[in-house]
């Protein structure tokens, strides 16, 4: 079996302590290495190389989004899980605009981490519904413009909506019949015409230009 290599960090040494004891406990779990900021978490990576982060938010030195901006940069193959105590939107969808797969709550059950690490290995991404519905919520508003300034098609604005949506690349593909494939080189094309680098300059960009309502 080849384990999933994960790197944890957390800047409270009791939660460390317990999701390192918790994940090692699943045979196809493999805990890396340990961080107590966003810099040691940055060189963790460098020297593990794991397959996943489970990043903390708020943590000294080098805050979580920031390290997961330049993992990201250097190292576009790890994939990172957002790991937060309370449900704060603008935190998360920085983080996801740099690249983030998705984010879970450290209330969560162990097995329900597990599950998640294991999703996000597989190619998923996580997003709540709750996270969803928070992220269409702040985007209705205005007059529908983004369509025509930005010269996004008609195919391109419902790739848009379901990504503001929180859908994975691959259910995005399901619901649009389309392969997952075409999808990525849609979202690039997307991001691209509107001049941005991930999800949360998409979505703000297309909140400030009112578009969600075409």
């Amino acid at each position: 079996m080849v384990k999933i290599k994960v790197l944890l960090a957390d800047d409270q040494e009791l939660i460390l302590e317990s999701l390192h004891i918790v994940l090692s406990m699943e045979e196809d779990l493999e805990i890396v290495g340990l961080a107590k900021n966003g810099e040691e978490a940055l060189k963790g990576c460098e020297q593990f190389k794991p397959d996943i982060v489970l990043m903390d938010v708020n943590m000294p030195v080098m805050d979580g989004v920031a390290a997961t901006a330049l993992i990201k940069e250097r190292m576009p193959a790890t994939k990172v899980i957002m790991l937060t105590s309370y449900k704060e939107v603008e935190y998360v969808l920085a983080a996801l605009s740099h690249g983030a797969e998705g984010y879970l709550l450290k209330a969560i059950h162990p097995r329900d981490l597990a599950a998640g690490i294991r999703v996000v290995q597989a190619g998923g991404t996580l997003i709540t519904q709750e996270m969803a519905s928070k992220m269409i919520k702040s985007m209705n508003n205005g007059p529908a413009t983004i369509s025509n300034e930005y010269g996004l098609s008609a195919r391109e604005i419902e790739v848009l909506h379901k990504l503001a949506s929180g859908l994975r690349n691959q259910d995005i593909a399901e619901a649009l019949f389309l392969s997952e494939g075409t999808v990525k080189n849609y979202i690039s094309t997307i991001y691209s015409k509107l001049n941005v680098r991930g999800r949360r300059e998409a979505i703000r960009k297309a909140r400030d230009s009112g578009f969600m309502d075409h």
